[in-house]
């Protein structure tokens, strides 16, 4: 399931199996320490295979993952933890010391978990829970609308809002990672994105729908250094990613010509968070071998437009795709009604600018199940991303 890179040394390994028992281990562990369905649990974990373990156990009895970056310091913590009101929150050596320092300012925090840390007073060892109890007897029957990860926004126009993101919202995802990874996944497909777990970009575009369709990812808790990632995706034999714009232009600047030094396998690379640019584009075109797949989403509906590139089906028959143009940011991925509005909500003709849109029904009048279920205790905020009727509306990407 999970291939954890060590640039000095051969790494370890987690099998599918292993991560499912750690994650039921977990689980038991938690509902012992009066977690319940529901509850929000912080997850503040770099790449690698407790990440992972963490979400799952947390989908399997019920509760809310919320996860948290890395990078985050005291003010920002305290802010999504009382905000959220979770119950507890799992970090390592690097994050402890910050959770330590807003618990008592967090007064529903009432469980922190240490991992590969020593823990103080009343916090519990990851290991230690993962030996003192059992697994979970039987995972809580969620429905396709309860809440699964609460994830907040950045902040740029005001407080971080918490997106609360349901089950079936991976579902909905699953179309756009499909075609943005030229028809992931292929039997021996092996994934990697140093994009963080915490975020949107890490957690459903690139972990969530690689352990969904039972494939490998590669973990890996450096910085990013472009020439540390051609070795990586070498060494590992990479064969589907997701690379930010900045990441590529690091890239293209270190290693002008990766061919010459590396022997790579990429089939698929995505991109997101900005333009690629013309330069970036005509660069992966010729020296990476792969066209680059812009994407476009945001947490609260995630995935919805983007390229998709050439792809071989099973039977060795090639597809087209719709090719990647410089400049665009691609079509609607399948499942998804989507159209630029004018202020009243009204389809804009070709032509006229207007702001991304997305229905909250696709074009057979079913429900899209990529949404969100609204920004946590923010109903106004809620109201305020659509247009229209409630009950079939626009939502704008803003």
């Amino acid at each position: 399931a999970v291939r954890l890179h060590e640039d000095d040394g051969p790494g370890a390994t987690l099998t599918y199996g292993a991560l499912q028992q750690q994650a039921l281990r977990l689980a038991q562990a938690l509902r012992r320490h009066g977690v319940g369905r529901g509850d929000r649990v912080a997850v503040v974990l770099p790449q690698g295979f407790e990440a992972p373990a963490a979400h799952m156990a947390l989908y399997f009895m019920g509760a809310v993952a919320m996860p948290l970056s890395m990078l985050f310091g005291p003010e920002a913590l305290e802010y999504r933890l009382r905000d959220s009101g979770a119950v507890a929150a799992i970090g390592d050596a690097l994050t402890l010391p910050a959770l330590r320092q807003v618990r008592a300012a967090c007064p529903a925090l009432r469980l922190l978990v240490a991992v590969q840390a020593e823990p103080l007073g009343d916090e519990a060892a990851w290991a230690t829970l993962q030996q003192a109890h059992g697994p979970l007897a039987e995972t809580v029957d969620t429905a396709a609308d309860d809440a699964a990860v609460l994830i907040y926004t950045s902040g740029t126009t005001g407080p971080p809002k918490g997106a609360l993101i349901p089950h079936r919202a991976l579902i909905g995802n699953l179309t756009g990672f499909v075609c943005s990874q030229n028809w992931f996944p292929q039997h021996d497909a092996v994934f990697w994105s140093p994009a963080d777990w915490a975020w949107t970009g890490g957690l459903m575009d690139a972990l969530l729908p690689t352990l969904y369709f039972g494939r490998e990812i590669v973990a890996w808790r450096g910085r990013f250094a472009p020439e540390r990632a051609f070795e990586l995706m070498q060494r590992h034999r990479v064969t589907h990613t997701f690379l930010f714009p900045t990441a590529l232009k690091a890239m293209m600047k270190a290693v002008p010509e990766p061919g010459a030094r590396y022997t790579l396998e990429l089939r698929a690379l995505m991109s997101a968070g900005e333009a690629v640019g013309d330069t970036v584009f005509a660069w992966c075109r010729d020296a990476l071998g792969v066209a680059v797949n812009e994407m476009f989403g945001q947490t609260e509906i995630n995935y919805i437009v983007g390229n998709c590139g050439r792809w071989i089906d099973s039977r060795g028959q090639a597809h087209p795709g719709w090719p990647a143009r410089p400049g665009s940011m691609g079509r609607a991925y399948p499942g998804h009604r989507v159209a630029v509005i004018d202020d009243a909500g009204h389809e804009c003709p070709r032509g006229t600018p207007g702001d991304v849109a997305v229905h909250r029904l696709d074009g057979h009048g079913h429900p899209d199940p990529v949404f969100f279920l609204g920004y946590w205790g923010n109903e106004a905020a809620t109201r305020a991303k659509y247009t229209g009727d409630p009950a079939a509306s626009w939502c704008r990407t803003g």
